[in-house]
């Protein structure tokens, strides 16, 4: 029977994936191999059975803890890394914290102050994945929230985790003041600076908007989702014409 490459790989893949749980059963403990097989295999398999890339994901996070791998494992293996055929089409798959938030049991980890919460609404046609790490005014231009509440706040959720938006879906999300200097840089670029700095802000948000970005503005929608999908790239003409005419 001729296999294609992906298709060999899935194989061997669920060998090894296999040969992880017998050795499971045998209440042995799993080494850094075998426990990427076990949590990789998982993933395929709910994105076989029709499940989204959220539950998938899930159902890789929640497989195995740090009682069930060799000592080291947990600090050796950060992330899993699989590509799964869901039902409409491939998607890389990234398993963080496959243990655990920060080799933790899940639940464990502490969650970072709640200092609101913000409204937001994928009017994507995919399923949108958030992180604490990311200024909350910069994300995903096809995810519509008030970006001048979000200046300066993240989500208020562990380190590692991400909270997953599927198309159609309004969620309300806690979120937390970003500390320390308060100084952002990346991302988008569009602040690259003080996050408290009035002109900074102002500069920000107007550009944000300009390029397509979904915003809510005293409580009313601003932007349309044909110019949220090219926002990033009209944003990046935007760069271009500002360093060029420095």
């Amino acid at each position: 029977m001729a296999l294609t490459p992906g298709e060999a790989d899935r194989l061997l893949l669920h060998v090894q994936a296999t040969l992880a749980q017998r050795r499971r059963d045998r209440g042995l403990h799993l080494n850094v191999p075998e426990a990427t097989a076990l949590i990789a295999d998982a993933v395929c398999e709910a994105a076989r059975d029709g499940r989204t890339l959220p539950q998938a994901l899930d159902a890789g996070r929640r497989l195995l803890g740090p009682g069930d791998v060799l000592p080291g494992v947990v600090e050796s293996l950060r992330e899993v890394r699989v590509e799964a055929r869901f039902d409409d089409g491939t998607r890389l798959v990234v398993v963080t914290e496959p243990f655990g938030v920060a080799g933790s049991p899940l639940g464990a980890s502490p969650l970072p102050p709640i200092d609101g919460h913000i409204t937001i609404f994928n009017e994507a046609t995919t399923d949108i994945g958030l992180t604490s790490h990311i200024h909350l005014a910069e994300v995903n231009p096809r995810l519509r929230l008030d970006r001048a509440a979000a200046f300066g706040v993240r989500l208020a959720i562990p380190a590692g985790e991400t909270v997953w938006i599927q198309p159609g879906q309004r969620v309300e999300l806690p979120v937390t003041r970003i500390r320390g200097e308060r100084v952002v840089v990346g991302n988008t670029g569009v602040v690259d600076g003080q996050l408290d700095d009035p002109e900074v802000r102002a500069r920000a948000l107007a550009t944000l908007r300009a390029c397509g970005y979904l915003d809510v503005v005293d409580g009313l929608p601003v932007g349309e989702v044909r110019s949220a999908d090219s926002a990033v790239a009209s944003l990046v003409d935007h760069h271009r014409g500002t360093s060029g005419s420095s």
